[in-house]
């Protein structure tokens, strides 16, 4: 096996300038294996990525991974986080459950414009009848079911918390309660525990992890990073994961993630929308005549939970990216800004660098590679003129694991406690690569 890996790693060396190929990749189900991909293969900045890890970690992040075309190009974890990790989703469940009535609809267990008190039973609100009974599934998708969002408790299901506000369809506002209470719809529709029904439609489906755990009212899933990353592969490849065709209902998809009415334009079936003329936040009625990330690409769709889990998806650009983690320390904080910052550094990485070509790397000369303990570089005289006499050397995350002065243009670096992989030297502009064995 480690003979094959090396093969494998040496073939990456001597090819990694060749031309990316944009097949999307779906990581196998039951393993832990996943694809790699370098920065520096994607002929990425790969000197800023050091910019987005440090703005990572002050912004108390546990977890932070980057998929282009399903491929990890970015994964780091900080702390002790490890990928094995547990991590609560908040909000950003909604897109599951979101998922869940659509499949649900797909397989004619519900239909979106049901009456909710089909399923719910008469008085599952306060509401008069006649008012309870314009409140459907899609109005619960959409945040727009009416409900009195001036109540003690947002979060609290129970009749007596569930009060008139305005005719559904007509008020959009961030009500919890009314969003939870799709899961017990979910659950009478289809007759199945919605930890079970989540398992066999889409966990199983994909190779994620995970569960649903009660807190309080709320049922919140919980998984490793990696988990949700999936789940944004499975998205952006229209419901599908590899040739099998998890999310059918193809019409309800789009619907999904596309506006779903005129009062909350980036708004859809609780997903958030980029690219549209105004939004509404969490805890306001107020319409701000912008789109919701500013330094996003406009097809950006996410999934937004409470202290900053983010799950982020550009389907034009072949990126989905994922954050875990605690609540940044600012005083005012929105996981949209959260996301629309870490868009500021992605750009800056994603920036062609054109560093990948011949003449740059004859410029640093690896004399004997692979290595082992001891790196020897061979510089041109010319380099030295032009460059900041240090060297950076990342591996294949793009992380940067050394960096040392330059001392003349023939120097040796200390390379034993670097693991075996694949490793990149930037000095300056120019670049090289290297291979570890042990």
């Amino acid at each position: 096996m480690r003979v094959f890996i090396l093969n494998f790693l040496i073939f990456q060396l001597f090819s990694v300038s060749l031309a990316y190929s944009e097949t999307p990749y779906f990581p196998p189900i039951n393993s832990d294996d996943w694809d790699t991909l370098s920065p520096y293969q994607l002929g990425w900045n790969i000197n800023k990525i050091e910019e987005l890890y440090r703005f990572l970690e002050e912004k108390n992040s546990k977890a932070f991974i980057l998929l282009k075309d399903g491929t990890i190009v970015l994964e780091k974890y900080f702390d002790t986080f490890t990928k094995d990790n547990l991590w609560y989703w908040a909000s950003a469940g909604k897109s599951l459950t979101a998922s869940l009535v659509g499949i649900a609809q797909e397989e004619g267990f519900l239909n979106i414009n049901d009456e909710t008190s089909k399923y719910l039973g008469q008085s599952w609100t306060s509401l008069p009848k006649e008012k309870e009974e314009l409140i459907t599934i899609r109005h619960q998708l959409t945040m727009t079911t009416g409900l009195d969002y001036e109540v003690e408790d947002l979060y609290c299901t129970n009749p007596e918390c569930l009060r008139y506000k305005a005719d559904a369809g007509t008020q959009w506002y961030y009500h919890n309660a009314p969003y939870t209470l799709l899961e017990k719809v979910v659950e009478k529709a289809t007759g199945m525990n919605y930890n079970l029904y989540t398992s066999q439609k889409l966990r199983e489906q994909i190779g994620m992890n995970g569960a649903w755990i009660k807190s309080g009212f709320n049922n919140v899933y919980w998984s490793n990073a990696r988990s949700m990353a999936r789940f944004g592969i499975l998205i952006s490849n229209n419901g599908f994961w590899e040739n099998k065709n998890i999310i059918k209902d193809k019409d309800y998809l789009n619907q999904m993630i596309n506006t779903s009415q005129d009062l909350n334009k980036s708004y859809g079936y609780l997903w958030w929308l980029n690219g549209k003329k105004n939004f509404m936040m969490p805890g306001t009625t107020m319409v701000f005549n912008t789109m919701l990330m500013k330094d996003a690409p406009h097809d950006v769709i996410a999934a937004l939970g409470k202290n900053g889990q983010c799950l982020n998806i550009s389907s034009n650009k072949g990126i989905v990216w994922v954050r875990m983690g605690e609540a940044p320390d600012d005083q005012f904080f929105i996981s949209t800004i959260l996301s629309n910052d870490i868009w500021k550094y992605i750009n800056k990485i994603m920036q062609s660098t054109d560093i990948i070509n011949e003449q740059d790397e004859s410029k640093i000369m690896v004399l004997y590679n692979p290595v082992s303990n001891n790196l020897e570089i061979k510089l041109t005289d010319s380099l030295l003129l032009f460059v900041e006499p240090k060297i950076n050397i990342y591996n294949s995350m793009g992380e940067c694991v050394l960096s040392e002065s330059i001392i003349n243009s023939n120097f040796i670096v200390k390379t034993e406690k670097l693991p075996f992989g694949l490793y990149f030297i930037q000095i300056g502009n120019y670049h090289n690569k290297f291979l570890v064995v042990r």
